[in-house]
């Protein structure tokens, strides 16, 4: 196994705010991520790579050993359960969280089957599971607050930041989910085989951060907390 390295990003805000971190760590990509057509980018860094991909993606890519690490939101890391990953640093970017919203006052009391409307149908399943509720979950790609307002579901599972889209559209949070923010992921067996860089690489990480880094971390996914 090449103890050459690939690190798996997300596009969009956590590329954007993972960008200085990396850089503090000594991984520049050679191009801009944003304006390249490369999908495999080289960085100052010797033996350290950048792939950047969709965020669903990131997970998947390290779980089978196409990247090593991976810098991915812990919304993703909770729906694809954490399979074959070690997480064993929270960068603290990117943070929001997730919700469980509404209109006010119209999601029914059991026993009515709740409707939720969601891309992270997992996530949502386990969370009223363990209130002991039933749900029937609708998936949906994007303008999540409109099924409420619509009457296709009863309440919303999404990532909220400042909260100004659900009140322009009249709906309020009900519950939390989880805290979000960035986590480093990292292939099981990259961590066994490419220990000692992998470890240089997460303390680099966890410098630039300002955080504490852990030999290996918990499985990805586990929990629901921040």
């Amino acid at each position: 196994m090449s103890l050459d390295l690939t690190i798996a990003v997300s596009k969009g805000r956590i590329l954007q705010e993972a960008l200085p971190l990396l850089a503090r760590a000594g991984i520049v990509p050679e191009e801009d991520p944003e304006r390249s057509r490369r999908l495999i980018l080289p960085t100052g860094r010797a033996g350290v790579r950048l792939v950047v991909i969709r965020a669903a993606d990131v997970p998947t890519y390290v779980q089978y050993g196409a990247a090593d690490l991976g810098i991915a939101g812990k919304d993703v890391l909770l729906e694809h359960g954490g399979a074959g990953l070690y997480e064993p640093l929270d960068l603290g970017i990117a943070r929001c969280r997730m919700m469980v919203a509404g209109l006010p006052g119209a999601t029914p009391a059991p026993p009515t089957r709740l409707r939720v409307a969601t891309k992270y149908v997992t996530t949502a399943r386990r969370h009223f599971a363990a209130q002991g509720r039933q749900v029937e979950t609708i998936k949906l790609y994007g303008s999540m607050e409109l099924a409420p307002l619509v009457g296709l579901a009863h309440c919303i599972v999404d990532l909220v930041d400042t909260g100004g889209t659900l009140k322009a559209n009249g709906l309020v949070p009900l519950e939390l989910i989880a805290e979000i923010s960035s986590r480093v992921i990292v292939n099981q067996a990259a961590m066994k085989m490419k220990h000692d860089p992998v470890k240089a690489l997460l303390a680099a990480l966890a410098d630039a951060a300002g955080v504490p880094a852990t030999a290996s971390g918990g499985r990805a996914g586990a929990g629901g907390g921040g």
